[in-house]
């Protein structure tokens, strides 16, 4: 049985409700469940206490985050989350500072984390799958989804927690085949805990 927490990064507004993220976390609390694993949750936007969050990443074996691509990041909501509890588990919950001592300042930078665990990013985006790995698109210019979302990446890596791969849902607004992606979404999640299981 393992630790799983959900963290649903989305904010609402009146584009972008939050229901197909909503359904996201739903699916992947069902999937633990399944599994056994002992879940918590934190909806950003309905609050949280910063303590019991940085609990929770302690607690966690495993951090799911599932979010919206707002504007090539994530919502204003999910920064001051990661501003208000990232910052304070600087204090030694999360991480040792910045890791960097004083006798060695320029050296270290990011390398003081607390935990140990992985983490999964599930995003939904408006952007067609096309756009993304191409160079030949004008936009990202051949970046990948990961490539993209690399912040966030770095804000776990910051912690200590380990990557399993990244899930995006495309094109929700002009193109959606949200069947499909809750198809593909099971598998995702079946191949990388499966993979977890055999490595254990």
């Amino acid at each position: 049985m393992a630790k799983i927490f959900i963290i649903n990064g989305h904010q609402p507004h009146p584009v972008s409700p939050g229901n197909l993220n909503e359904a996201f976390v739903e699916r992947a609390e069902a999937f633990f469940h399944k599994r056994g694993d002992d879940v918590r949750k934190t909806a950003v936007s309905e609050g949280y206490d910063v303590p019991a969050e940085i609990e929770k990443l302690k607690w966690a074996d495993i951090v799911f985050f599932q979010s919206p691509i707002n504007w090539m990041g994530v919502s204003w909501v999910m920064k001051k989350y990661i501003d208000d509890v990232w910052t304070a588990g600087m204090a030694g919950d999360l991480s040792v500072g910045d890791g960097r001592s004083s006798k060695n300042p320029k050296s270290g930078y990011g390398l003081g984390p607390k935990l140990s665990g992985k983490y999964m990013m599930s995003f939904t985006a408006n952007a067609p799958r096309e756009a993304f790995n191409d160079p030949e698109q004008k936009f990202f210019e051949g970046l990948s989804e990961d490539e993209l979302m690399r912040p966030m990446h770095l804000n776990f890596k910051w912690t200590g927690l380990e990557p399993l791969a990244t899930y995006v849902i495309y094109d929700v607004l002009k193109n959606p085949d949200i069947d499909a992606d809750f198809a593909r979404f099971e598998k995702h999640l079946s191949n990388e805990f499966a993979e977890m299981e055999d490595a254990a």
